[in-house]
């Protein structure tokens, strides 16, 4: 078994919901799950920040830290004015900590080009030693992430399963993402990797 890569740092414009920044650093011996969404996205809308709230609503927070990550690959206009952001979370009743990717080269925010995502929304996993175990684009289901989860809280800090190249490791296009139920991507396909309509 190799052992994994640490998972890269936050590169946050800013924090809403939390009273300080939150950096990966002080929160090991915590399993962190990261919702990465933009709030014009149907699939972050609908199906990525309720999972993530019920996450949060499921496990302790001794064990599990629930963050968000709003990475705005498009629409830039319309979602990267902090106050819309915040009305969004209150609106939406969201509580846990929520950081602005910060811009990057291009249209891909520089948390979100780090992690190699494909697109919103995506949920990044990181166990508790600060490694990265692993990313999923688009709808995955409750009891998946919810076994993936206690796998990663149960599991003995010496036992690192090697990094699956094909979870965490996405091409990417330039160009205009697209969105659809499931997912916006960044290249234009959907979570299942065929071009949206």
């Amino acid at each position: 078994m190799s052992a994994l890569a640490n998972a890269p740092a936050l590169e946050v414009s800013y924090w809403l919901n939390v009273s300080t920044p939150v950096n990966l650093e002080s929160l090991r011996g915590r399993v962190v799950v990261i919702e990465v969404f933009q709030l014009l996205c149907p699939g972050c809308v609908h199906h990525g920040l309720p999972q993530a709230m019920r996450i949060a609503d499921t496990f302790s927070r001794d064990e599990v830290v629930v963050l968000g990550l709003h990475s705005v690959f498009e629409h830039h206009a319309a979602q990267g004015r902090r106050d819309v952001l915040e009305a969004f979370l209150h609106e939406n009743r969201i509580t846990f900590p929520v950081g602005a990717d910060a811009p990057g080269m291009g249209d891909i925010p520089q948390t979100m080009a780090a992690y190699r995502l494909r697109g919103t929304p995506s949920i990044v996993l990181i166990d508790k030693e600060g490694h990265l175990a692993g990313s999923r684009f688009g709808r995955v289901s409750d009891m998946l992430l919810g076994a993936e989860i206690m796998r990663l809280v149960e599991r003995p800090p010496a036992s690192r399963p090697a990094t699956n190249p094909d979870e965490t490791r996405v091409g990417r296009d330039s160009g205009t993402g697209q969105c659809s139920d499931g997912g916006c991507s960044v290249s234009g396909e959907s979570e299942t990797g065929r071009t949206s309509a």
